[in-house]
């Protein structure tokens, strides 16, 4: 299965930790994820996070490519707890240590409140599986997160645990993956 993964556009509340927050995209988030798939494609199917950064740009896609989109919940980012709606430098003002501990060790520190990065990672995970046991052998769009996509990127990568974070993906971002049939993932670039 190939996997070409979306991350929404930028959103009205913007930056910082969004997480399960529902902000909508601006209108240069709009344009961000536009861009990102013009003359791309084609595929057979699009799966998208419930959340409104994402599924509404998947709705109007879907609409373009005469397709449905598949909601998938588990493929929502990770949820920061406390720190959610803030910017590293808010809560570095008042947790530094903390947060740096996260940015060294996003499994082995889990912001208050927030969801452990090893159960995101199997959440996630389950629902990659899912899709291929749905989807083998197609082209599927998943139009999703930043921290949905630094984890299966860092996996396709073998990078270490300790380096999840590390890895890079802008807003409209639009990459791919190879599931292969072991279950494992390969970058193609």
């Amino acid at each position: 299965m190939i996997l070409d993964l979306l991350r929404h556009g930028e959103t009205e509340q913007g930056g910082g930790l969004r997480g399960s927050l529902d902000d909508a995209l601006t209108e240069q988030g709009w344009t961000q994820m536009r861009s990102a798939v013009h003359e791309r494609g084609p595929w057979q199917v699009l799966v998208s996070s419930p959340l409104q950064r994402c599924a509404r740009f998947a709705d109007e896609l879907a609409a373009r490519l005469g397709l449905s989109v598949q909601r998938e919940a588990d493929l929502q980012e990770l949820h920061f707890g406390e720190w959610e709606g803030r910017s590293a430098l808010q809560i570095m003002q008042t947790q530094a240590d903390e947060l740096g501990q996260f940015w060294a060790d996003p499994y082995g520190y889990t912001p208050p409140g927030g969801e452990p990065v090893s159960a995101f990672s199997e959440r996630v995970l389950a629902a990659v599986a899912r899709l291929h046991q749905q989807h083998a052998g197609k082209r599927v769009l998943l139009v999703t997160h930043g921290g949905v996509m630094r984890l299966l990127l860092a996996r396709a990568r073998g990078l270490p645990r300790e380096q999840l974070l590390q890895v890079e993906v802008g807003h409209g971002a639009l990459l791919r993956v190879r599931l292969l049939e072991s279950g494992q993932l390969e970058e193609v670039r």
